[in-house]
């Protein structure tokens, strides 16, 4: 019986090197690459398992369900229209023609554009992948996608960065998607820009607390994020003072002199300046360059609310209660000066929308169920809409990234959206950038820096994940103790910083 185990497992082996070499002469001879082709099946199955639809209107959709729909939607936009290259969310879905950015957001002010040079799918914006990042977190965690497929994209992001352009570790506000090259926002804004790069960490660091596991390829990505993190010498831009320039150039220097001062959507800058682990910023810089400048206090009632913060008549564009917000709760984070950062988001929307009501231009459309001004694109240009600057265009971001604030008038809103402007504002990308019914014009663009809040902070609103993720980083506790803040999050909190 032994003998006859021992010659079916000689035969075994016999048989196995025949098939082997059958296999070597076959690719020699035909070209055939068994191993190839297998692992373009699994490939092309993998893609399809990783595929998002396109869904159209749905009539009786729950509340819940339409949010599901309404976030993998826009999802889509960094997903199946990520750069190819570099996986960098592109600036937009359009191509625009500008020597420099401005020239195209310009064409709002009718200033005459006549650019030759197109901004198109290879400019990719470093904010709005931060946003991307952040959005592809909440697309793993529902399972609109693979963990192992979501992590892959962030590695191809974060390698490619690796090697692109950068600037004593702050990366410049656009970029090429295929050469890593920086493509100029203005003459002398050619480099570094530390909003940007603020937004971009931001969802780095999100990455490196959700794809934790022990394994080579989530243990790769957080070494890149690591390095990023610590690369960023975000105490570069104070230039010796007690204050944050936005730019930095090696062509020009500080030569754009612009200081990041408040209320507006640069909070998150001086947080993440303070939280870093080498290149850290006083509190001195935060307290004289934000905290004490002209425009950062309001304290005055609009339609009967107050509004804590910001110099602009009734709140501003409402990206500025977004973007910080993004990754850190406002729920229960009071500043040094006593400011409640809930309190100024749902101020701050709530005076927007009833402007909107009120509509004192008499705009088409607007009303209780079609609200919000912020920036975006405009019939003509970009613009930063608000009831100061209002134009009769409503941008979807606007009330859908406040679903954490207003909960109930941004579902009213979405329903709007969705059942009532339908196919004239609803896309393969979610919503498009803005839409006018006084001027009937609804955009086809769509813009990262406004598709990613959507996703995000209609994710917060329903489950918290990013602010979760964000507010248990020991590095943005310590930034937040050292600048003064109060938050539930916050671990061995000074108690004389509680009363």
């Amino acid at each position: 019986m032994k003998s006859l185990v021992c010659v079916i497992g000689l035969h075994s082996i016999i048989m196995n090197r025949k098939i082997l070499i059958t296999l070597i002469a076959l690719n020699l001879v035909f070209g055939v690459n068994i191993t190839a082709q297998t692992q373009k099946n699994s490939d092309s199955q993998n893609k399809k398992e990783n595929s998002i639809p396109v869904v159209g209107i749905i009539k009786n959709l729950s509340d819940s369900a339409l949010l599901d729909i309404v976030q993998r939607q826009t999802f889509r936009y960094f997903w199946n229209y990520g750069h190819p290259v570099s996986g960098l969310a592109r600036e937009r879905s359009n191509t625009v023609m500008a020597e420099h950015y401005w020239d195209y957001i310009n064409e709002a002010w009718d200033e005459p554009n006549f650019s030759k040079t197109t901004f198109g799918p290879d400019a990719c914006a470093i904010g709005g992948t931060g946003f991307g990042i952040m959005s592809t977190i909440v697309a793993a965690e529902r399972g609109w996608i693979s963990r192992d497929t979501a992590v892959g994209r962030l590695i191809q992001i974060a390698d490619f960065l690796t090697n692109a352009d950068c600037f004593h570790g702050i990366y410049p506000h656009f970029m090429d998607g295929k050469t890593g090259k920086t493509i100029k926002f203005d003459r002398l804004d050619d480099a570094a820009d530390i909003v940007e790069t603020s937004y971009l960490m931001m969802g780095f660091l999100c990455a490196r607390e959700y794809f934790n596991k022990d394994i080579p390829k989530e243990k790769y990505l957080c070494k890149r994020v690591d390095q990023m993190w610590n690369a960023a010498n975000w105490n570069w831009h104070t230039n010796g003072e007690k204050k944050l320039y936005w730019h930095w150039s090696p062509n020009n220097g500080f030569d754009m002199n612009f200081p990041i001062t408040g209320w507006n959507e640069c909070l998150i800058t001086y947080i993440m300046s303070a939280s870093s682990p080498r290149h850290a910023i006083s509190k001195d810089v935060y307290n004289a360059g934000w905290v004490s400048s002209q425009g950062f206090k309001n304290g005055k009632s609009y339609y009967g609310i107050k509004l804590p913060l910001g110099n602009y008549d009734m709140g501003g564009p409402l990206f500025f209660e977004h973007y910080t917000f993004v990754g850190i709760d406002p729920n229960g984070l009071i500043d040094s000066l006593g400011n409640n950062y809930f309190e100024q988001g749902r101020n701050h929307t709530l005076i927007n929308r009833a402007y909107c009501i009120d509509n004192p231009k008499k705009f088409a459309g607007y009303g209780e169920n079609c609200w919000g001004l912020t920036a975006g694109d405009s019939y003509k240009g970009y613009v930063a809409h608000c009831p100061e600057v209002d134009f009769g265009v409503i941008q979807p971001t606007a009330a859908l990234s406040s679903f954490p604030y207003t909960p109930e008038y941004s579902m009213q809103a979405l329903k709007h959206f969705y059942s009532d402007l339908g196919d004239k504002i609803w896309s393969q990308y979610g919503f498009v950038d803005g839409f006018s019914e006084s001027h009937n014009w609804y955009a086809k663009s769509h813009l990262a820096i406004d598709q990613g809040p959507i996703v995000v902070m209609i994710e917060n609103y329903r489950s918290g994940l990013l602010w979760k993720l964000f507010m248990q980083i020991p590095d943005i506790q310590n930034g937040l103790k050292k600048l003064g803040f109060q938050s539930p999050w916050i671990k061995n909190q000074n108690p004389l910083l509680t009363k």
